[in-house]
């Protein structure tokens, strides 16, 4: 049987010294208030300022990514041993059609809360 470098298209490079990155994965978070512009949410874990992330978001049946930028952070809750922190996130450079579907997410719930 064949060793792992016999089944790769392209030639690894070994890396000589330290080399940083890092991997980007989904964690649940909880969506508190919501703008065109951004939204403040609830999470287990901090986000670092000015830093910048990939959210997915569930609109009604709808479901939009988009990237955020942490405006401001901190410690919300403390409850025992799990942390809660709040988080406002300013929405950046969203598409036309993720706009479009926040603005109608936004109409919806201001109609429904206005018994119209």
């Amino acid at each position: 049987m064949g060793s792992e470098s016999d089944k790769r298209d392209t030639e690894r490079v070994l890396i000589l010294g330290d080399l940083q990155g890092e991997i980007m994965v989904f964690e649940p978070l909880q969506i508190k208030e919501i703008s065109r512009g951004g939204a403040s949410v609830e999470t287990r874990f901090p986000l670092a300022l000015n830093s910048l992330h990939e959210l997915r978001l569930t609109l009604g049946n709808r479901s939009v990514v988009l990237k955020g930028r942490v405006a401001h952070s901190r410690i919300s809750d403390v409850d025992q041993e799990i942390v809660t922190y709040r988080t406002g996130i300013e929405f950046v450079e969203p598409s036309d059609r993720v706009r479009a579907v926040i603005a109608e997410f936004l109409e919806t719930l201001k109609a429904h809360r206005s018994g119209v």
